[in-house]
């Protein structure tokens, strides 16, 4: 919520005493407003306990680094950001599918020299860690399923009989990933809540977990959550080729990632869905 004392922190910035306030919604322990002030246009006013000064640098890297529409930061600090307010509508039509296939396409293309990040990032609010890697396999391995399937054990949010397997997928990842892509850059967190679009178009990603990947990271996200339609693949297909075996194997190991995050952050039925892809590969 707003405390007095954000208020008068916003007010600081704005220059003016907010007009209206209103509720845009609540995820990941943070809350975000419309905020208006008299004679100016709306903002988005988005505030937590921690970790929205990582959230800002995110949305700057890719507002520098990339053509990916991401609303612009006009302030930040660890526990609130100002940004660009953005029209949109709910949900995402076929049009908005493909417009997506075509940024996200254009995006993967903006290469790194190794996988990771010059700083770690989050992913909700959980760590990422991005300890710049030039091995995919190592990276994924160490900073993606080990690291977070560590995390959650610590938490009780999976049993040590997960834990195993995943040790266990992790020393075998080579056999199932032969020829990785080039590092990457991603979004890192794209569903639906993530996304804004407007007539056929989209016009915002919101909360990016952003790192330098092979990017079948990002489509076997988009896959787990069915967050565009079939269409989406095939345009994305058109414009970067998607290495055989994806759909038939590596979207699944891929997929555990954001599982344990999910675990993590929401429990045990993303637990039991690792679970299934874990004995499908251990």
């Amino acid at each position: 919520m707003i405390t007095t004392e954000l208020q008068a922190e916003i007010e600081q910035y704005l220059k003016g005493k907010i007009a209206s306030l209103a509720p845009l919604s609540a995820a990941n322990n943070a809350h975000i407003y419309r905020v208006t002030v008299k004679d100016r246009t709306p903002c988005v006013v988005k505030v937590a306990e921690r970790g929205l000064d990582v959230e800002a640098y995110m949305l700057n890297y890719l507002k520098t680094k990339s053509k990916l529409p991401v609303p612009v930061v006009y302030y930040s600090n660890e526990h609130i950001i100002i940004m660009e307010f953005i029209e949109s509508h709910h949900g995402l039509d076929e049009a908005a599918g493909l417009h997506a296939a075509e940024l996200l396409a254009e995006l993967h293309k903006i290469h790194a020299d190794s996988y990771g990040l010059e700083q770690d990032t989050l992913i909700g609010f959980l760590r990422q860690p991005n300890t710049p890697t030039r091995d995919w396999v190592s990276f994924f391995a160490q900073h993606r399923l080990l690291y977070m399937a560590g995390e959650a054990l610590k938490e009780n949010k999976i049993e040590k009989s997960l834990m195993k397997q995943v040790e266990k997928l992790a020393g075998k990842l080579s056999n199932y990933i032969k020829k990785p892509n080039p590092p990457s850059l991603i979004h890192g967190d794209i569903w639906g809540g993530n996304i804004l679009s407007a007539h056929g178009k989209i016009v915002a990603f919101l909360d990016p977990a952003i790192y330098y990947a092979d990017p079948e990271m990002e489509l076997a996200f988009i896959r787990l959550f069915n967050t565009f339609s079939g269409g989406f693949f095939a345009r994305y297909n058109d414009l970067n080729p998607i290495k055989p075996g994806f759909f038939e194997e590596r979207a699944d190991i891929y997929s555990l990632y954001p599982l344990l995050v999910h675990a993590r952050l929401f429990g045990a039925s993303y637990a039991r869905k690792a679970q299934k892809i874990l004995d499908k590969f251990t």
